[in-house]
């Protein structure tokens, strides 16, 4: 590996720079930091991918396309933390731990993917083994955009796999399977009145979202697989009007595709039974917009290899399922095995005190780039891969 101080320079340069997904200007300034690492590495031409719906663009990379042998590299530069959240900049914790907006959530991820390309371009074993890299923009709020150019490319079967580089978990392990997530409106109609003279005649929305609120969020109680988060709510106006909108936001998650068709019957059920109790009209819109990421036996079989190159490293790791999405279940949801969750060490993600494991990147770069060279050189088999474009 190169010297790991200029890595970490790297990554305290990047997360420094704002690229929250909804700010522009700094998603752009973004991409252009990526394109010249890259290019510096790479003797390949990087391009830029127009997403519909928006300004903001993908980073794609495809490195020696007509290699027998063709893996999938995926990230996102964008992170949650917008232009006027207070988390800005990074701090050093201790010797080891790195404290700032995206250190782990993932532009340590990426510092990551670089260091290991770069490693493994440098063996001689690299010409073997071609690869597309594709960086999006738009992770973080739910790949709405982007979605659609994972899609074709995992369903074009022209790789035999994907590698993700989400954060590592907090002791190490990689991701073995994900829930999938869903963003759901709960909206209830009533009927305004004068809440002094007249308050009989109105039919008070917010009392009757309150109302069923509480039973569909208890709806996974019965539910091992269902997670359902209650995130923001809205109603109401001027004090003396009764109200007669109000409306919840829901993010659930679910571990099987059979969880979706029960959240979505045991809600109907609740909101079906309000008008009678409060005279108010209830209905749910949105969707599962990241089905669930299972595991196959082929991702079985590349994350045992994963697992011995780590081993011969002395970085030794297990992996385990969980509860966040990310653009991995949409590449498994469209036909592409892939394994996940092969960035540095990280934790307190989406907060103000994410942080990495320093020693992290370079171990993991290092995982990464022997595993590429032993997919390269025919030791890693994938000509079982059910993704494969042979």
């Amino acid at each position: 590996m190169r010297n790991m101080d200029a890595a970490i320079e790297l990554l305290v340069s990047w997360a420094n720079v704002n690229s929250g997904s909804g700010n522009l200007f700094g998603l752009e300034r973004m991409r252009i930091l990526l394109s010249d690492a890259f290019s510096k590495v790479l003797d390949a031409k990087i391009q830029t991918i127009v997403l519909p719906g928006t300004d903001a663009l993908a980073l794609h990379i495809d490195v020696r396309p007509h290699a027998k042998r063709q893996v999938l590299l995926s990230g996102h530069y964008d992170t949650v933390y917008g232009p006027d959240h207070p988390f800005q900049s990074c701090t050093f914790l201790d010797g080891n731990v790195l404290q700032g907006p995206g250190v782990a959530d993932m532009k340590g991820g990426l510092v990551v993917m670089l260091e290991a390309i770069q490693d493994f371009e440098n063996s001689p074993v690299a010409n073997h083994l071609g690869y597309e890299i594709v960086i999006t923009p738009d992770e973080e709020t739910g790949s709405f955009h982007s979605r659609s150019l994972l899609e074709s490319i995992a369903q074009s079967k022209r790789h035999d796999f994907g590698l993700v580089f989400e954060p590592a978990r907090p002791n190490g392990d990689l991701v073995k399977s994900r829930k999938g997530v869903g963003r759901f409106t709960v909206t209830v109609h009533g009927r305004a009145a004068h809440a002094g003279r007249d308050p009989e005649s109105g039919r008070n929305a917010i009392l009757a979202l309150a109302e069923i609120l509480q039973p569909i969020h208890d709806i996974q109680l019965g539910m091992s697989g269902l997670l359902i988060n209650v995130g923001t709510i809205r109603g109401g106006g001027v004090l003396n009007v009764v109200p007669d909108v109000a409306s919840a936001d829901l993010n659930v998650r679910i571990t099987s595709l059979g969880d979706s068709q029960i959240f979505h019957q045991r809600v109907q059920e609740i909101l079906d039974s309000l008008p009678a109790a409060r005279g108010c009209s209830a209905e749910m819109t949105g969707c599962f917009d990241r089905p669930p990421k299972s595991c196959t036996s082929f991702e079985e079989s590349l994350f045992a290899s994963w697992q011995q190159c780590g081993r011969e490293l002395g970085v030794d790791f297990s992996w385990q399922h969980v509860g966040g999405g990310s653009d991995g279940n949409l590449l498994s949801f469209a036909g592409m095995d892939n394994l996940d969750g092969l960035g540095p060490i990280g934790d307190h993600l989406h907060s103000d005190r994410e942080c990495c494991l320093i020693s992290s990147l370079s171990e993991r770069a290092a995982v990464a780039s022997l595993f590429l060279q032993r997919v390269a050189d025919g030791t890693v088999d994938v000509s079982t891969s059910p993704s494969s474009r042979k």
